[in-house]
């Protein structure tokens, strides 16, 4: 990003009001009246129907329009590991979308938290306040675990946004894109840099809708996942290769489609030409893409390029936002 783009992002978050989101009321609340309502006496009757029947929580309170958004900041966008609190902006912005495509509210909650056990059970105390959690930003392998443990405690809606949510949107554009430039979905050749959580959903979510594993090569930060490799969790096993490749450039000879879920500037533009024909290249890495847009566009025309960013035309990102604050709203 360019340090007028810096400068006005940070003035965009500090300017008026600090930050992205803020609490208001939705009952009158003008009168002595309205105030005993809303608190004592008038709140012991709704907490005594809670009481006898749980349900009722959805009836008188904002639980069933409340959504959790929550992070340890172990892998805040691009960013890595930067902390908690530091990831809180992200955290905050995901509210916004909440709130401006299905208006539902938010409550961004940010855990200093690395440990399992620890995680699991502070966000499973606090599950009773909310109508459904999503978890953000949580690093790989972790947070496989951390999720299917918060679903098994929990009797809400729980979602770890960077498996399924990019799994969900990147699925589609796959979709969309082979059939704009008629290519069959078994047989494309597919290259992912990174391996993290959001590529090892979107993997298995393209080997559900055809794409064939042997025609599946991923990358972490230490080259190939290659079966001779030894230093491999039993979650990127699933996606060795046999073939002799070594390096991303190598990979990229003859494939159909790149998916970056890595760093900025993973992608070098000279390799685009390695591609095949109309390739498919879903650069995801933020703030900054493993290529830009503009990068790709001076080596060859007939691509289709999408990123996770605002400010280029196709953002995958934001639709998936959209299309999964629509399916809780």
């Amino acid at each position: 990003m360019d340090t007028l783009f810096k400068k006005d992002a940070l003035k965009y978050h500090s300017e008026g009001r600090p930050g992205k989101l803020e609490v208001i009321p939705t009952k009158p609340h003008s009168t002595q009246r309205d105030l005993s309502m809303a608190y004592s006496p008038g709140v012991a009757d709704p907490c005594l129907a809670i009481k006898d029947n749980p349900a009722d929580a959805y009836k008188y309170t904002a639980k069933g329009n409340l959504v959790a958004v929550i992070s340890n900041g172990t892998a805040v966008l691009g960013l890595g590991d930067i902390g908690a609190l530091a990831g809180k902006p992200v955290m905050e912005g995901k509210g916004l979308l909440f709130k401006i495509y299905a208006d539902i509210d938010v409550f961004d909650i940010e855990v200093n938290e690395k440990d399992i056990d620890k995680l699991v059970e502070t966000v499973v105390a606090i599950s009773p306040t909310f109508g459904g959690i999503n978890l953000e930003d949580i690093k790989a392998p972790e947070c496989f675990e951390i999720e299917k443990r918060i679903k098994a405690a929990t009797d809400i809606p729980v979602m770890h946004d960077d498996q399924h949510g990019t799994a969900i949107i990147t699925a589609a554009g796959l979709l969309n894109a082979t059939e704009l430039i008629g290519k069959k979905i078994d047989e494309i050749k597919v290259v992912v840099n990174g391996a993290g959580a959001s590529a090892v959903s979107c993997t298995n979510l393209y080997k559900t809708l055809g794409v064939k594993p042997e025609n599946i090569i991923m990358f972490d930060s230490r080259g190939v996942l290659h079966i001779n490799r030894t230093d491999l969790n039993e979650i990127k096993k699933q996606f060795v290769t046999d073939k002799p490749i070594h390096s991303l450039e190598e990979a990229l000879n003859g494939a159909d489609v790149f998916l970056g879920l890595s760093v900025a500037g993973a992608l070098k533009k000279e390799w685009l030409k390695k591609m095949a024909k109309d390739p498919i290249i879903f650069a995801m890495a933020n703030p900054v893409p493993e290529i830009l847009p503009e990068e790709a566009f001076t080596v060859r025309q007939d691509i289709i390029i999408g990123t996770g960013r605002s400010d280029y035309p196709i953002q995958i990102s934001l639709y998936l936002h959209i299309l999964i604050l629509q399916a809780w709203g």
